[in-house]
């Protein structure tokens, strides 16, 4: 038999909400400090996301503004233009204090070339990582530029970890905290907030001939000029068309390479990305490295597994032999690239487990997870002194 408690101390009792910890402070302003406006010419999957952000912190109430170089657009948040492509680097500091003044939390992109914010900023910075540039400087710069390429990967390197000591960064995929890891950042100091992808509307209709999709910025790293070759040993056995979406400074010189088959569309329209994602029988993805792939998922969103090869940021994206194949070499990513493009079951199988992966990340967990990471480095802020 229960005994009983006397209402005294049943009101003295702490109730269940008593329990929780409370929930750090939300920063209301909130200032994004990043190279480009996803209406640049020269944007990407960092812009897309850093968009996506914008966006959806401006639906939950945040006051969001967007400091950037190049051009800018109007959006639903503010986004102020600090300068060129390259000289907005040397202003950003004046900018934001000509031209924004104050926020609660500063949010600096850093995509190689950092801006070193919390050397000149006082309040509470977050720093939000695509993926660290360690061997891309050697493939950007190369030859007698060789020495601009180690420059670049010291200034980053120290910008990521002596710079940001204190504060908290934000990682897009375990790949790019294993990165930041490597390269002397604290775990305990680095968050993963994974990339989203837009609620899939009605499918189009998948080609009936062999189409095999790439997609994305063409620069080096993206090795373009490498799936030109493997196409080369794979047109022979598959047919059909290699369709390359995208523009960027190699396009003339990959152009060049194309044999048969292949077509370059430059930029197309959100509809156009649509259809192709749908039309596809595969994605093709042989860049070096990546933050997370951000392709891979809208394909996976579309029922279209992609191919790419074992590195960072995409073995995160491809689960491999399941939403589709992770290879080791070009002769195995030429191998699977055949073996499925001549098996429509263990394709569509593939194709299948994309979509029930991809369900798994959406826009607004997107933003929902990077809001608490913001609340957090804000009430971090006074212990970082």
């Amino acid at each position: 038999m229960p005994q009983h408690v006397p209402s005294s101390l049943r009101a003295a009792s702490p109730s269940p909400a008593q329990h929780r910890p409370a929930r750090p402070p939300q920063p209301r302003r909130i200032v994004f400090l990043a190279h480009r406006d996803l209406a640049n010419p020269a944007a990407g999957g960092s812009e897309l996301l850093v968009d996506r952000l914008a966006d959806g912190l401006t639906r939950l109430g945040h006051q969001i503004t967007l400091l950037c170089g190049g051009p800018a657009s109007y959006r639903d948040y503010r986004v102020v233009s600090a300068g060129g492509d390259l000289g907005h680097f040397l202003r950003a500091r004046s900018a934001f204090a000509r031209q924004v003044g104050d926020c609660d939390l500063l949010v600096e992109v850093c995509n190689g070339m950092p801006y070193l914010a919390p050397l000149w900023h006082r309040g509470p910075t977050l720093c939000l990582v695509n993926h660290v540039h360690t061997d891309l400087w050697g493939m950007r710069f190369g030859g007698p530029l060789a020495p601009a390429a180690r420059l670049g990967r010291r200034l980053e390197h120290w910008a990521l970890a002596g710079a940001q000591r204190g504060n908290l960064l934000v990682a897009v995929s375990p790949s790019t905290a294993h990165a930041l890891q490597a390269i002397g950042v604290p775990r305990e100091r680095i968050r993963v907030v994974h990339n989203g992808v837009e609620e899939p509307g009605p499918r189009a209709e998948r080609s009936p001939e062999p189409l095999f999709l790439a997609m994305g910025r063409l620069v080096e790293y993206k090795r373009i000029d490498l799936l030109l070759r493997l196409w080369e040993r794979v047109r022979p056995v598959t047919g059909g068309r290699l369709v390359i979406v995208g523009d960027g400074p190699e396009r003339a010189r990959l152009e060049q390479l194309a044999g048969p088959g292949v077509e370059f569309t430059g930029h197309v329209s959100e509809a156009e990305k649509h259809r192709l994602l749908c039309a596809a029988w595969l994605l093709l993805h042989p860049s070096a490295v990546e933050g997370w792939g951000l392709v891979v998922t809208e394909a996976a969103a579309r029922q279209t597994p992609a191919i790419a090869f074992d590195v960072p940021g995409l073995r995160d994206s491809v689960l491999d032999g399941q939403t589709g194949v992770l290879a080791r070499g070009e002769s195995s990513f030429a191998a699977a690239w055949c073996t499925l493009a001549l098996s429509t079951e263990r394709r569509e199988a593939m194709g299948k487990a994309a979509l029930d992966h991809a369900a798994r990340y959406r826009w607004n967990h997107t933003v929902r997870q990077f809001r608490a990471v913001a609340a957090e480095a804000v009430a971090a802020a006074p212990r970082q002194g």
